[in-house]
Formats: C-alpha cells, structure tokens, sequence
C-alpha cells in the first residue's frame, strides 16, 4: 500500500482521483490540498463519491500544510493536479515535495482521459483568458448549422455540494438558480444556454459523458484553466493569445495543449502587436507544425457605447482572467478606452470584504475589479465594493450580464466579444472536412 496526496483546485484532482485513484487497492489517498479557489479546504471529498475504499470520504486541507501532511501520512507520492501555472511554480512544488521525501508526479491524458461512444471534439487554451468560451461557442454553431445536436461539457467547477453535483445538466437559465451557481460558472454555462446548447458539468466526468451522449451527436469539450482534456478527442482546437507571448512554452500544462493541439487558434490578432504574432507563429512552427493554424478576432460589441466618452468609469472583468491568468486587461478596458472614457476609477479603495482580500492576494490587478464570485458572500461583497466605487458609469466585461445577479445602483453599459475569423482556413473548414464529421 503506498500513500498518496493529491494537489488540486475542485476540478482536474477530483478527476484524477475517479479515473486513477478511485478502484486502486494499491494506492491510499490520503489527503487532498487546495489552491487557487477560495473556501475548498477544509471540507471532505465525500464518501459517495470515493468509493467503497474510502468509507469516510477524503479529508481536503490547505496546501500551506502539504508538507505537514506528507510527514504526518507517510507519503510516497505526491501528484499534483491543477493546472494555469508557470513552470518556475510547479518546479518549486516538486523540490518541495522531493525536499520532504516524497515523489512529485504528473499524471498524463492516457491514463485520465475518458472514451466516448461518440465524436469528441475539445476546446482547450494555453492560458486562462484566452478566449476559450467564444471559440466553444463559434464550433457549436458550426456543428449545430451542419445538422448535429451539440452537448457541451465543461470543465469542472464543483464549489457546493458535491454530492448533488455528482452530474447536473443545464438547458435553461432557471437551471443555474436551481443548481446554485457561483458567477464563475454562470459566466461559462449561460452563454452556452443562451445559444441552444445544452450545457453537463459536475464532478464525476465519466458518468456526466454517459447522460451527455444520450442526448447528443458530438460531445463538445469546453475546457477550462489551461488543462487538457478530461476525454479522448477526435480534433484537439487550441486557442494561443498574441497578448502573452511565449506562454504557450511556460505554464503547465499549456504546452501539453499546444504540443498536442490539431488545430491553434491565434485568437486577438486583431488587438496585439506584430512581433507577439510572430512569435506564437514561430513557436508553432518549432514544436507543433503540423497543427492547422486559423487567425482570430474578437471584436467587442457595446451597446449605448457613445455613454462611455467623458466618463469616470468603474471597469469589471472576468475574475480568473485578472487573478490567475494574470491578465493586466480584458475587454472592459479595451472597450473603456475605444469608446473615450475620461478616466478609468481604481475600485482598490472601495474593496470590501473577499474583494479586498483578492487585491491582497493579487496586486498585479491594479486598477481593474474582477467579478469574483465564488460563493453567496463574494457575491455580496463584489456587489457592494461595485456600489461604493464613485463612478459615473461601470463597463462590464464579463460573459455573462452582471446585472442578473447584481443591484447595481449606478447605469452600467456591457461589452460582449464574439470569435471571428481572419482569413483561411476557418473553424468551418476544418469541421467540414474532418473525417468523422462528414455526413
């Protein structure tokens, strides 16, 4: 019998532990740690989801105490299962972990990707931010237009109960009140609903492929983070960001995305510089070259945008593209300054709360306020550091529109982005002439 932890953030861990871990007599896991996600530690992986190995479910604790827990469990290998993070971090992780004793591993797709019955196609990127979701949603219209019906499954975000998250299915917007969704999830669900796509997510990813492939032709992976796919792919797209050059090298496991990708998509050309083109195109042709490679837009659409000009605005982005996609602005600044807003208002002295304590956590944000919403009281604290902000206007650059969740007591204006092709080939081209989707 040997002992085992497992590193995680509430999704790739609790994935690896059902395909690898779950049915193992030989290997005990013994505790998981958390990072990344507030509020994880400290509550148990349950015992109906464990399995009969593990009768008293799974104990979570903070990853500050990894090294406690390695010498208070007798250890021998550590596997560390989140993803988003620069090669320089995950190496100080292992000599952490090799420092205590114990074994540092990685587990790889072959033994933690799930088959399907059906044609998978996954969406996956080099970093969180970008711009994912919009490439997800531009494949499911494609499939969609040419007669197949689309189920997508996104990657995990299990913040609740996750017994009742076992599987959960959403087809209608009441559905993300009825599962009690964090903001996080319902700005990756709704716009994916709101385009006629049945969305499955959860926690035990092959029982959610089973109630998927009931209901649908193509199984469409929404990835999430930088992670690779929890299933076996017919076509692998990859979205690379010109805005962050070189990261597709640096951050695990980005580059095992990269590296495996059938088809790159260099998404915001349209947006950042020529050299940091070049140098995605370059790194391509260095390790993947074979990969079809399509260019990309985003373009920003705002209605009532001429309200911008002259204001004093308060700029809201997507919370885990600011905190660990270490994005410095998203498409609420883009917005704010195409559309000439006097000034751009600094939410830090505002913060209250959970927001103020992300400010802390992540001082590279600057000025801008992520839309943070992790539980029942970020969203209370996002919503009233939002209220003191003194702003004649808030620009939301979120995917989904704030005003659902939050009272604003101020006029808001949302910017929305859509991923448009520059060029040939196209995202449709590939689809079309994929030997698994020709009818």
């Amino acid at each position: 019998m040997r002992n085992a932890i497992i590193m995680g953030a509430a999704g790739r861990d609790f994935h690896n532990f059902n395909t690898f871990f779950r049915n193992k007599k030989e290997i005990k896991v013994v505790a998981f740690t958390a990072a990344q996600i507030p509020d994880i530690e400290g509550r148990k992986y349950p015992k109906e989801l464990a399995g009969e190995f593990y009768p008293e479910g799974i104990d979570i604790y903070p990853e500050t105490e990894l090294l406690e827990l390695i010498e208070k469990f007798d250890v021998q290998d550590v596997y560390f299962s989140y993803s988003d993070v620069p090669y320089e971090h995950l190496m100080n992780k292992s000599a952490d972990v090799n420092k205590a004793g114990a074994n540092f591993i990685l587990l790889g797709p072959k033994e933690t990707m799930v088959e399907s019955t059906k044609p998978v196609i996954s969406v996956c990127a080099v970093r969180t931010g970008c711009g994912k979701s919009q490439t997800t949603r531009k494949v499911s219209t494609i499939l969609r237009d040419m007669g197949y019906k689309v189920a997508a499954i996104r990657h995990p975000m299990p913040y609740g109960d996750l017994v009742k998250q076992r599987v959960q299915k959403f087809e209608t917007v009441a559905d993300l009140k009825k599962h009690e969704c964090t903001i996080e999830e319902m700005e990756e669900y709704e716009p994916h609903i709101e385009n006629g796509v049945i969305v499955f997510a959860g926690v035990d990813y092959e029982a959610i492929l089973r109630e998927a492939e009931k209901v649908a032709d193509i199984i469409l992976w929404d990835g999430g983070n930088n992670d690779f796919s929890f299933y076996k792919s017919d076509l692998e797209i990859v979205v690379a960001d010109p805005h962050r050059p070189g990261h597709e090298l640096s951050y695990y496991p980005g580059e095992v995305n990269f590296k495996r990708a059938d088809v790159i998509v260099i998404n915001k050309i349209d947006t950042a510089d020529l050299d940091n083109i070049l140098e995605v195109r370059d790194n391509i042709i260095a390790v993947n070259p074979e990969a079809v490679v399509v260019d990309a837009a985003s373009p920003l659409y705002v209605k009532d945008g001429h309200r911008i000009r002259g204001k004093k605005v308060l700029v809201v982005e997507d919370g885990p593209t600011l905190t660990h996609g270490e994005m410095k602005y998203g498409a609420g600044i883009m917005a704010a300054m195409k559309y000439g807003a006097a000034e751009l208002v600094d939410p830090r002295p505002y913060a209250v709360g959970t927001i103020a304590e992300t400010f802390e956590k992540y001082p590279e944000i600057g000025i801008l306020l992520p839309a943070m919403g992790y539980g029942a009281q970020q969203m209370k604290d996002l919503e009233a550091t939002i209220n003191k902000v003194e702003a004649d206007l808030v620009v939301i650059g979120t995917p989904i529109d704030l005003g659902r969740i939050v009272n604003f007591k101020k006029p808001t204006v949302r910017v929305t982005y859509e991923l448009e092709e520059i060029g040939t080939p196209t995202l449709s081209d590939v689809l079309q002439n994929h030997p698994k989707l020709k009818k």
